[in-house]
């Protein structure tokens, strides 16, 4: 067997000594910290006052001055406004003035557009004071004023009646028909612009857009009688349809020159002024002449 070894060569080990508990880890209070750090810094202050701030944010200055941008806001306001409603009324009036007529205003301006030379009134416009400001009468009080209640109906009489008319000759065709509407619109500007030229020529060219036009398309009066007169006998076309270009002529240069623009009788260039009358009247030929021509 082995050698067991003597009980006096035996190690003897120390007892381990018994581990003390560690005290547990604090962090340090960062609001009482904070609340020392702002003790220690903390001081009294004075502000110094500002002159201006009362002014604009509270007493007495800032109603004044309230007060103040808002008079002179309303003030700009109210300019503007009013300069505005003048200019574009003047250009651009409201289109419910050309519609208000009757039967009797009807009838009596076809007379004045078919046989304007037994016109025995006046050619001027009927005004009346509206709201502090200068306006003129509607059509229904004044025989002179301008409509756009006759010209759109003679309009639509004539692209009706040139339809009709091809439609006898056997030449009816939408296109036709949408020609001859096309046509009308051109002639129309046409007449437009030689007007608005005429006026622009002798410097009265700020006469309301819808006077022009309505002006303009009277010329559709005469050209639906001449259109109808050639369904019945087509001679009597080539006989009224002169005698309505020359009454058509007559018709705008005694309105062009009394009633839109009143300076004309003082227009220093009178020879020029009647030139000009003569080309407006010659105009109404080669332009009605074109409206009334079938494609034939």
């Amino acid at each position: 067997g082995g050698v067991e070894p003597s009980p006096d060569l035996r190690t003897v080990r120390p007892a381990a000594a018994p581990v003390q508990p560690s005290s547990p880890f604090r962090p340090p209070d960062l609001g009482a910290v904070c609340r020392s750090h702002m003790g220690m810094q903390r001081q009294p202050l004075n502000p110094q006052p500002n002159p201006f701030g009362n002014a604009f944010y509270g007493g007495a200055g800032s109603g004044l001055i309230r007060e103040g941008l808002s008079a002179y806001g309303g003030r700009f306001l109210g300019s503007s406004s009013e300069f505005m409603q003048s200019n574009i009324s003047s250009y651009f009036p409201n289109p419910q003035y050309y519609f208000q007529v009757n039967g009797q205003y009807v009838r009596n301006k076809l007379k004045i557009i078919l046989f304007p030379f037994l016109h025995r009134g006046h050619w001027t416009r009927l005004g009346e004071p509206m709201g502090g400001n200068f306006s003129y009468k509607p059509p229904v009080h004044d025989i002179n004023a301008p409509d756009l209640y006759i010209p759109l109906m003679s309009f639509v009489t004539y692209v009706v009646m040139t339809g009709f008319s091809l439609g006898l000759l056997g030449k009816f065709s939408p296109e036709a028909l949408t020609l001859q509407f096309t046509k009308g619109l051109f002639g129309w500007l046409f007449q437009i612009l030689l007007l608005k030229g005429f006026l622009f020529s002798l410097g009265g060219g700020e006469a309301p857009i819808l006077d022009i036009v309505a002006y303009a398309g009277y010329a559709f009066a005469g050209m639906s009688i001449a259109v109808v007169s050639r369904i019945f006998w087509s001679y009597a076309y080539y006989f009224l349809l002169p005698w309505i270009c020359l009454c058509m002529g007559i018709f705008l240069v005694k309105t062009m020159k009394r009633v839109i623009f009143t300076g004309a009788r003082s227009y220093e260039h009178a020879t020029r002024l009647h030139y000009l009358l003569l080309f407006v009247i010659a105009a109404q030929f080669p332009l009605l002449f074109w409206l009334g021509n079938l494609g034939r």
